[in-house]
């Protein structure tokens, strides 16, 4: 049975991925801030989850989940970074962009490096960063959010490189959804798509160990009008 870490599996894409991976038997270990919602994952199938309270923004409270992780598992086969958060801020509110930092940047390199070094000592092992279309571009909207996003598929990209020159096995792949039916979608949007449907694509990337993936595969369209598109029309568009 293989073992699976997914930090920021209380909803959303975290918990999805999660039940694929139960399903699919993995031993898997959740971790979030609310307690209540991770215990009613854990009850759909006992043997098969464990759970963490942890809030990835605590820096220092990290190295510890690693830790007990390992204690716990012994081997972790697959490492998901699912935490993610973001919202519009119009007047640039110092106050609005702080959770957004905090979580999209500082604890995601946080993890990406306790991943990344747990499995060079382990000698194997694939990390998942869920990072976003958003990535491509700026956005004059959700700067912040759009910025984080950036960040972490470059530092997925960078971590991508060090494992191939690694002498351990050691595979990355940088998740870039479009739209997704979750809390993190905001009103009505185009090519919404279902959080199974986002989520099966995911895992099917995951399986190929994929270096990249959009989700869904038609964003792969959206994400190569991004990268060409002249800075004068994105202006007029976003």
């Amino acid at each position: 049975m293989k073992n699976a870490l997914i930090i920021g599996a209380t909803s959303g894409i975290g918990k999805e991925l999660s039940k694929l991976l139960v399903n699919d038997n993995y031993k898997v270990l959740i971790t979030g801030r609310r307690e209540n919602l991770l215990n009613e994952i854990k009850e759909t199938n006992p043997e098969k989850y464990l759970i963490k309270v942890h809030d990835v923004t605590n820096l220092n409270s990290c190295e510890k989940l690693f830790e007990e992780v390992e204690n716990e598992l012994k081997t972790i086969d697959l490492i998901v970074y699912s935490s993610g958060v973001g919202e519009p801020n119009y007047k640039l509110e110092w106050e609005k962009e702080i959770p957004t930092l905090n979580t999209n940047i500082l604890a995601a390199t946080k993890i990406y490096g306790l991943a990344y070094n747990f499995f060079r000592k382990q000698g194997y092992g694939h990390l998942v960063g869920i990072s976003s279309i958003a990535s491509i571009r700026g956005n004059r909207h959700t700067p912040a959010y759009f910025a984080s996003k950036a960040f972490q598929a470059s530092y997925l990209e960078s971590l991508y490189m060090k494992g191939k020159r690694s002498k351990a096995s050691i595979y990355v792949t940088d998740i870039q959804p479009g739209f997704v039916d979750t809390a993190m979608a905001l009103g009505d949007t185009f090519w919404m798509a279902s959080l199974k449907k986002a989520t099966k694509q995911i895992y099917s990337a995951i399986k190929n160990k994929k270096k990249k993936a959009y989700i869904t595969k038609r964003w792969r369209l959206v994400a190569f009008v991004l990268k060409i598109v002249p800075t004068k029309l994105l202006y007029k568009i976003s």
